[in-house]
């Protein structure tokens, strides 16, 4: 990774001039009398952020992390558990006994789609974080997209294929643009915007013919280019109710100027003037709530957050889903945190009782903002090891800054190094 150099330090320093630490958290509800222990699943930028937001929660007790990241250890947000296997379910609820954790929040998507949150529930442990069976959403495109069908929510026209040739016939009389998509986990890979016909019949081949997603891949979804603005859109649900959260816009492409790969995420900011409140109240009655209440019907009611992708089109000015994320966005979440004044652990206890209803949340009026700082080659094959410097010069380069960490982890000597691509986060806030 590249040292963090004072010419950074000094350009982040002139963007947040201004900026103030968040003012203290207020508290939505009466029920926080007995004060909780946390356990957070994960160790990315998204699980520090969410170490960060319950910490400072009134009702927290303690916060833990499995397996946690050296940031997340060395902050004191949480004290991180990195031998705990957070996808044998049976030494996670032994763990939560152990502990007397009365909170469990799942952060990435593949201990959900695993089927997680099924056994803590079972075992009577609060859990916040769809089953397996809502988590699909998220796990397979094909049953996002039927669901869209089956309950009238506005999507992108689309065909699923598992024959490449047939997939190719169709691509062929479409036309591109056109969407290639894997069905399955794809790490945020599985998604080709093809511009020519060329490059959708490569994209069908490397997810049909040469398996280059595994079982991810061995069903495509093909569905029709839409022009228009990206938007993320976050909901937290409790099964058969859903708030919205505050607004947020991340930036995908690696390279400056919106150039180069797409990634997990460059960076984000809130609140995004894109997301209206007259937008926002459609997003909610066109998207959201026939969602949740298709998935309710379906026998499989979502608890969490609905993490919509969408594009706001440019002929029509309306919104359609792209795609549904069953968690919190990353880099998005760490600026939606930092921004957060309400009681976190109340309000995940009450998606996970079933009791949103009524609920309101109180959000900083600042703004907050988080840049990315990736290893060199990312997201592509990149450097690993490499020592990161200067993490405490750059906390302290102007107030309201905070550094989330995603891919660290202590040398020999106990310095911080890299070993994922994209490794550590600064957010600013300001009126």
């Amino acid at each position: 990774m590249d040292v963090l150099s004072k010419q950074f330090l000094s350009h982040l320093g002139q963007e947040i001039t201004n900026s103030e630490s968040s003012p203290s958290i207020s508290v939505d509800t009466n029920n926080n009398s007995q004060k909780v222990t946390v356990l957070v699943i994960g160790g990315g930028g998204r699980e520090h952020a969410l170490c960060h937001a319950l910490q400072r929660s009134p009702s927290c007790e303690t916060v833990l992390c499995a397996p946690g990241n050296a940031g997340i250890a060395s902050s004191g947000n949480a004290t991180c558990i990195s031998d705990l296997e957070v996808y044998d379910g049976a030494a996670v609820i032994s763990f939560c006994r152990k502990m007397g954790v009365r909170l469990v929040v799942v952060g990435p998507e593949a201990p959900l789609v695993a089927g997680l949150t099924n056994e803590l529930v079972k075992a009577g442990i609060p859990t916040f974080g769809p089953s397996a069976e809502a988590a699909a959403l998220e796990g397979s495109k094909n049953f996002m997209k039927h669901l869209c069908d089956k309950y009238d929510i506005p999507t992108a026209k689309y065909k699923t294929f598992t024959d490449p040739s047939t997939a190719k016939q169709y691509i062929q009389e479409q036309g591109a643009p056109i969407v290639i998509k894997a069905d399955g986990l794809a790490a945020g890979k599985g998604v080709t915007v093809a511009m020519t016909l060329e490059e959708a019949n490569e994209a069908v081949d490397s997810m049909l013919v040469k398996g280059d997603f595994g079982s991810a891949g061995c069903r495509v979804i093909v569905e029709e280019f839409l022009e228009g603005e990206e938007a993320s859109f976050f909901a937290l649900v409790d099964g058969e109710n859903a708030i919205p959260l505050e607004s947020a816009q991340d930036h995908k492409r690696v390279g400056d100027g919106d150039t180069g790969p797409n990634t997990g995420g460059m960076g984000a900011y809130s609140p995004a003037p894109i997301i209206t409140k007259e937008l926002q109240s459609i997003v909610m009655d066109s998207i959201i709530i026939p969602t949740v209440k298709g998935t309710s019907a379906e026998g499989c009611k979502f608890v969490g957050v609905l993490y919509a992708g969408l594009m706001i089109e440019k002929k029509s000015g309306m919104p359609k889903l792209i795609e549904y994320n069953v968690r919190f966005g990353d880099p998005e979440c760490q600026v939606l945190m930092v921004r957060l004044e309400s009681d976190l652990v109340q309000v995940l206890l009450s998606a996970c009782r079933g009791e949103l209803s009524g609920l309101s949340l109180n959000w900083s009026p600042g703004s907050a903002m988080v840049v990315v700082m990736a290893s060199n080659g990312y997201p592509g094959s990149y450097e690993k090891g490499t020592v990161i410097e200067n993490l405490q010069e750059a906390e302290l380069a102007a107030p309201g800054i905070k550094i989330f960490h995603a891919g660290t982890a202590f040398d020999s000597e106990g310095k911080f190094i890299a070993i994922g691509g994209a490794c550590s986060w600064g957010y600013s806030q300001g009126k």
